[in-house]
């Protein structure tokens, strides 16, 4: 992972003394007038217009909007050789324009444009942005629009033209309210779930008043929904949904509290499993996994306090033996942790699919298993991921026909319905798979 770059506060002063710019264009349209306007410029100065050095387009680019600050500016390399530039510019109002081209082998073949407007000291709003082929074919672009408050309220799909607008997805709707379903509780971590599906609004645990339960410790709300803006905040990721749909599918008395996980503090995680767990969940899904094993010390120590608690956790789909080269929280090895990894409906490791003989504990298929994604559309998925809410299907269906059971009664059941997969003189992972985990036999 490439270190981060100077502080914004720091790096006007800093990078500013680093060249000494050639004379700036005119200056560019205000995007605050007219966001699109300022967007069909810079698709002209960082796309259309070439550039004569890939690694070196931060002066250049600074001079072509005016005079720009360079905030920052990096270059990846892709086998060897620069593929990949960053560039960063602040303008005069204080916004920023981020600008990444992909040139893998020397080949332009990809542009992203980011417009983001300063909302306080020290701090951008992510407003549009723009993703372009090696023509400056505008692929794909969106705005995001907020509400009185500033928060993201919604993300507006557009036209290459910049201003027709496809459609609107919600980005941060308030959960509705409901009649508790009751049933077992499953406690869902991830990247949050679509709440306004009715599907998923008719499983969602609520309290007496009728609150949906549940917390987004990502944005600090009580707002867990289904937007990963790890990657981007303008093309963002979805997950958590079609996680949740297996298991809702699954373990039909299941009621299921929704987390949408801490990725900006991971000691969050605390807070997290403290609430789940004072609300009655005894199974936790947990989807997903990192390489730093620091990310999870806090969940660590809050499951290793209540024994009582089962995590059902993704081995991830890295190909590799998480024995010898760890993924977390997979590789942490807890009693209270249940690892799973994807087979195939035959007994194999699935394609991709991570392992370990000690550190995995059953494999489940997990292969094209059909899921309701974020927008409600019906799909399959492959993958760790997807298997995991099989397992933790299992565990609630189990519980439901035995409530007096916690977590160590659980494993030890989901653990006894494995069996050796014939296709191995060593097994990839420490108990077998089982071949129906819907099976309850």
């Amino acid at each position: 992972m490439t270190s981060c770059g100077v502080h914004r506060s720091a790096a006007v002063g800093a990078l500013g003394l680093l060249f000494v710019a050639p004379v700036a264009a005119a200056a560019p349209p205000d995007p605050r007038a007219d966001v699109r306007e300022f967007m069909d410029f810079a698709i002209t100065q960082v796309c259309k217009t070439p550039l004569a050095d890939e690694t070196t387009a931060g002066p250049e680019l600074a001079r072509r909007f005016g005079g720009a600050m360079l905030l920052d500016a990096r270059v990846h390399e892709f086998r060897g050789t620069p593929g990949r530039a960053e560039v960063v510019l602040l303008l005069a109002s204080g916004d920023e324009v981020k600008v990444e081209r992909l040139f893998p082998l020397g080949r332009l073949r990809r542009v992203t444009i980011e417009y983001h407007r300063q909302a306080a000291a020290e701090k951008t709003r992510p407003v549009m942005a723009a993703a372009l082929d090696a023509k400056c074919t505008v692929l794909r672009a969106t705005r995001i629009d907020y509400d009185a408050e500033g928060r993201a309220e919604t993300l507006a799909d557009l036209g290459p033209d910049l201003r027709r607008e496809f459609s609107r997805q919600p980005l941060n709707p308030p959960p509705p309210a409901g009649r508790d379903p009751g049933g077992v509780t499953v406690a869902v971590v991830d990247t949050g779930v679509n709440y306004l599906l009715e599907a998923v609004a008719q499983r969602l645990a609520h309290d007496a008043s009728g609150r949906a339960l549940g917390f987004d410790y990502w944005d600090m709300d009580d707002r867990p929904f289904d937007v990963d803006t790890a990657r981007s905040p303008f093309f963002p990721l979805h997950h958590g949904t079609a996680v949740a749909s297996i298991l809702l599918r699954e373990a039909s008395k299941a009621r299921i509290i929704p987390y949408r996980y801490p990725r900006p503090d991971m000691t969050r995680m605390a807070d997290l499993v403290a609430d789940a767990d004072g609300h009655g969940a005894t199974i936790v899904n947990m989807a997903m996994g990192s390489s730093r094993r620091a990310d999870w010390d806090a969940l660590a120590e809050a499951a290793a306090r209540r024994p009582h608690m089962l995590f059902v956790i993704s081995a991830g789909n890295d190909g590799r033996d998480i024995d010898k080269d760890p993924v977390y929280p997979a590789a942490l090895k807890l009693p209270n942790f249940l690892v799973i990894t994807s087979a195939d409906a035959f007994g194999r490791l699935a394609e991709g699919s991570n392992w370990g003989s000690t550190s995995v504990d059953v494999m489940v298929p997990g292969e094209q298993v059909p899921v309701i994604d974020h927008r409600g559309a019906e799909g399959k998925a492959s993958g760790s991921s997807f298997a995991v809410p099989r397992v933790a299907a299992l565990a609630a269906r189990l519980l439901a026909k035995n409530p007096a059971w916690r977590g160590p009664e659980l494993k030890q059941a989901i653990i006894a319905r494995a069996r050796t997969s014939r296709f191995y003189d060593t097994q990839p992972v420490r108990h077998g798979w089982i071949p129906d985990p819907t099976d309850d036999f």
